[in-house]
């Protein structure tokens, strides 16, 4: 008995003083009905209870905070028992007696109850933990990161730890549900490589898991979100889920996954018609400003008319109450609605003006954009927000946070910054990545445009700026040797600057980089290219080089972005029937379940390019679709609802034009009636001249028409006839006026415009074509432009396209060398 002491002289001690039976306890416990009942038994017990009643004692007060519906004040309550300060010593005394189980649960709750990370409780229990993190459970493991991570210690060196741990288990571990919780803690330190690892070992236990297991599959997409890393296979299969237990989402559930899936651009047609139905029954359950703000933002952006209204009226009820973030959060769902409700936007900007000292620079710079955008005036707000921002402006040193400070000041009226302001975002340059030096620039450009309000010298200096910044912007290129890495900053990179300045070079980049692209970036860089109208044939290849060759690892949902950019360079790679008939092929199974706009857009994409998949028009041109795509456009702001629908048109336009065979109806002639029946502005100046030319060369004004309407419903810049013998042939007294459209005279949309002339005449049309018709690096024409070239001449016309390049050019610089550029096209013997 004493050899054992000298062994085990701990367990002996833990023994020695553990009551005979914990089970009587335990089962008063089990019978409370309310904290004070279980402090009381605390209280009473103190002097004998053990380090699992201690840890039990926890999970009863948690138990009951979690019925209660005001878990903040509940939790502040607990904590102002006396007693509590007994169970907290108890803690203190017993943690290195507790089972691993019981240590990081009573550390959780200890969390819950919000004690503070630096309390001498929480850090002795984190430090009991780390003594035993190798031999913690994968279930343990879990929970302690889920306390570390909130502690916000996601870059500590214990988190490294856990991360090395779960790295080295991998394979071993088969509960999903403790994995998602471990993936979403450690995915700050997590490689590419352990990220890969990671994804495939869910993808192996996703099909292991219930059905119902919805906050696993959050945690999963919520994974994804933190890596940036939009991997569709499993998207799909946690959209199955929340769509499988549509009835238990509550608000806070559905708020986060749509705010998760708008953070990876996945797109769930279904997810959103389900979740709009769901918030809308919950509009009248909720009356309370917290709760009511989650609501507003997640419903308004996709509420109809009516639900916008009861939303927007319920809201300017409770405006007086809400708090700065709430406020916050209403401004930027207002401004993704596209309010116009003016009396709102103005109660919400009061409440803003009254916190703005309260709100961090990023918020700031949300604020700012959100009253420019909604036209919100007041030069009270504006003069306080401006001041504040330069406050900041004076102590930032973050290259990241100065450059949103520039921005939201250069926003806003008066944008101006003195020598100080411009001598502070030069300090930082040479710290700053694409991203920054291209909010910077913007900026700039913003102070240059109104540089006619301030002295010469202040432009000057914004000048030399910009130069600096192109010199960080080429060094900074040069610099980078990983796509990966070059691809973070260039995401969101756009605009003038960038453009103009970065352009080339960083085309120049990724054609060095180019053996990196694979199935998975693949889709990211072809969509970048069709942002930048920039043709690479080096590039474009190397693209559809990766999509034949991987095809069957690259989801159907990239296919679009891979072949967008060469619709709209209009370029056809190599193996350009291949590589179409590759990527159409992979989409087949998927036609019936793809999201609406996306296959509109893909339509309209290949119809640029002269490929019409008969599959994929039977697939949109057909009620049912066209049913759900009409639900769809009901979710969606002003703008992208007009531009789908003209992309719907376009797209159907071009199957009767060039597919008649496939005998799809024309049925936008009303749409377009609608649209069209309306003034279509003046003629710019480059056009003018044209016309005024034209009139000249033809003999006269009744023998050019302008701003043509033709069937199906393009416009053409301008209109003539010549008859057989050459001679330009007179419209008569029905010409119209400058900037407004002809009616419409034809019998039938399907017509050829010439079945109409006198034998042996031609209509012409002439089409000045601007920098917006070619790509940024060559003269070469861009894939619309084309294809409007196409259905004029299917529709009978002799299309002549005057380039601006041309015009402009040193060879017509004077009046007579425009006009004899003119004739020569017009008269020549068929040739455009």
């Amino acid at each position: 008995m004493l050899r054992l002491r000298v062994i085990c002289p701990f367990s002996w001690r833990v023994f020695h003083f553990r009551p005979f039976s914990c089970e009587p306890l335990i089962s008063q416990m089990d019978k409370c009905t309310n904290e004070e009942q279980v402090f009381d038994l605390i209280e009473k017990n103190k002097a004998i209870l053990s380090e699992e009643q201690v840890g039990y004692a926890f999970n009863i007060l948690w138990q009951f905070q979690k019925q209660k519906t005001s878990l903040v004040k509940s939790v502040e309550s607990i904590r102002d028992y006396p007693q509590f300060l007994t169970l907290y010593n108890l803690t203190r005394n017993k943690m290195e007696f507790m089972n691993d189980d019981n240590l990081v649960n009573v550390l959780y709750i200890t969390q819950q109850f919000a004690v503070e990370a630096h309390d001498p409780l929480v850090k002795a229990l984190v430090t009991e933990a780390w003594r035993r993190l190798e031999r913690f459970d994968i279930n343990v493991l879990s929970k302690f990161s889920t306390c570390l991570a909130d502690q916000h210690l996601h870059f500590s060196p214990l988190m490294g730890k856990i991360t090395n741990i779960v790295n080295r288990n991998l394979e071993t571990i088969q509960d999903l549900r403790s994995l998602s919780v471990l993936m979403v803690s450690i995915s700050s330190l997590t490689s590419q490589r352990f990220q890969e690892k990671l994804v495939k070992k869910t993808e192996l236990l996703f099909d292991t898991i219930d059905s119902s297991q919805v906050n696993t599959a959050k945690r999963i997409v919520q994974f994804l979100r933190n890596i940036k890393y939009s991997y569709y296979p499993l998207l799909e299969k946690c959209n199955k889920v929340f769509l499988s237990n549509a009835n238990d989402l509550d608000l806070e559930a559905i708020s986060k996954i749509l705010s998760l899936y708008h953070s990876l651009q996945f797109h769930s047609f279904k997810f959103i018609l389900m979740a709009r139905k769901r918030l809308t029954e919950m509009i009248p359950l909720f009356d309370h400003p917290a709760s009511f703000v989650k609501l507003f933002v997640a419903l308004g952006p996709m509420a109809g008319p009516k639900e916008k209204k009861r939303l927007e009226s319920t809201i300017l009820l409770m405006s007086e109450e809400l708090t700065s973030q709430q406020a916050l959060a209403v401004m930027g769902a207002m401004e993704e609605m596209e309010s116009r409700n003016s009396r709102l936007i103005k109660k919400i900007a009061s409440v803003l003006h009254k916190n703005l000292d309260n709100y961090k620079p990023v918020e700031l710079l949300k604020i700012t954009q959100a009253l420019i955008f909604l036209h919100f005036q007041s030069k009270e707000l504006f003069v306080k927000l401006r001041e504040l921002l330069l406050s900041y402006l004076k102590i930032s040193v973050k290259p990241s946070e100065i450059s949103i400070l520039v921005s939201a000041i250069s926003m806003l009226p008066s944008p101006h910054l003195d020598e100080a302001g411009i001598s502070r975002i030069e300090a930082v340059l040479p710290q700053c990545d694409l991203s920054d030096l291209n909010s910077f620039a913007t900026s700039v450009l913003r102070w240059i445009q109104y540089g006619h309000m301030y002295p010469d010298s202040t432009t000057g200096k914004q000048l030399k700026l910009l130069q600096k910044l192109d010199h960080y912007g080429h060094q900074r290129l040069q610099k980078h040797n990983n796509l990966n890495l070059l691809w973070e900053e260039l995401k969101s990179l756009k605009g003038d600057w960038f453009a103009e300045s970065l352009l080339e070079e960083t085309i120049a980049t990724l054609q060095c980089l180019m053996g990196e692209i694979n199935h998975i970036n693949v889709a990211e860089i072809a969509s970048f290219i069709s942002r930048t109208n920039y043709l690479s044939t080096l590039l474009l290849d190397k693209i559809a080089s990766v999509a034949l060759q991987q095809i069957e690892k690259i989801h159907p949902f990239a296919i679009f972005a891979i072949i967008l950019p060469f619709s709209v360079l209009n370029y056809d790679p190599p193996q350009r029937d291949e590589f179409f008939g590759t990527c159409i092929q992979h989409l087949n199974s998927y036609l019936s379940i793809l999201d609406p706009l996306m296959l509109v857009f893909l339509g309209f994409s290949l119809a640029t390019l002269e490929y019409f998949p008969e599959n994929l028009l039977k697939t949109i041109f057909n009620i049912k679709f066209l049913g759900r795509l009409d639900s769809q456009l009901d979710l969606l702001c002003s703008s992208l609802k007009m531009r789908i629908q003209f992309r719907l048109m376009e797209l159907n336009r071009a199957v009767c034009l060039e597919c008649p065979e496939y005998q799809i109806p024309w049925f936008h002639g009303r749409f377009c009636e609608r649209h069209y029946n309306k003034d279509i502005g003046s003629l710019n100046g480059a056009q003018q001249q044209i016309y005024k030319m034209l009139a000249e060369v033809l003999g006269g004004t009744n023998y050019v028409k302008a701003t043509v309407l033709t069937p199906y419903y393009h416009t053409i810049d301008f209109e003539c006839i010549l008859d057989k013998r050459k001679k330009p042939f007179p419209y008569g007294s029905h010409n119209i006026t400058l900037g407004k459209l002809p009616e419409m005279n034809w019998e039938s949309n399907i017509q050829r415009v010439g079945s109409s002339l006198p034998q042996g005449a031609e209509r012409i049309a002439l089409e000045f074509l601007d920098l917006r018709a070619f790509c940024r690096n060559i003269h070469h024409l861009k894939g619309k432009s084309a294809m409007k070239k196409r259905h004029l001449e299917i529709l009978g016309y002799r299309v002549i396209q005057i380039p601006h390049f041309e015009w402009n050019s040193m060879a017509l610089s004077t009046k007579d060398a425009r006009m004899e550029y003119l004739r020569e096209r017009i008269f020549a013997d068929g040739k455009s």
